[in-house]
């Protein structure tokens, strides 16, 4: 069974930084793509942003120059560095990534969230 975990989620003052990390586990023949949503309180689920190569990463017009994707295949694990915090980014963030079980097929799977709070 295929599953994402996500953490590093917390609470941090404005301006602050955060480090998620999202594992991929199971078995599964590859990995195409690896990314990152959020659900604010109150609001409906938006992306944050996207990585399929190093040289192919896409970011919401909001995190821009803030946030950082990256992702170590060799630990099936994306990363989301979280600078410059400020309350807007308040929410939960979710992991999703692009799987193929085996060759051929390719699923979407999504991770229960983790919980991103900014507050002084």
């Amino acid at each position: 069974q295929i599953q994402l975990a996500e953490s590093g989620g917390g609470v941090v003052q404005p301006g602050g930084s955060l480090r998620l990390s999202c594992v991929a586990s199971g078995s599964f023949s590859s990995i195409y793509a690896m990314g990152w949503y959020r659900q604010p309180p109150r609001k409906q689920r938006e992306f944050v942003a996207y990585h399929i190569t190093d040289d192919n990463t896409n970011y919401a017009d909001s995190v821009k120059g803030r946030f950082t994707i990256s992702r170590d295949n060799s630990k099936n694990t994306v990363y989301l560095q979280m600078d410059s915090l400020t309350p807007d980014d308040t929410a939960d963030y979710f992991c999703m990534a692009q799987i193929s079980p085996e060759p051929g097929y390719e699923y979407q799977y999504w991770g229960q969230g983790t919980q991103v709070t900014v507050s002084s």
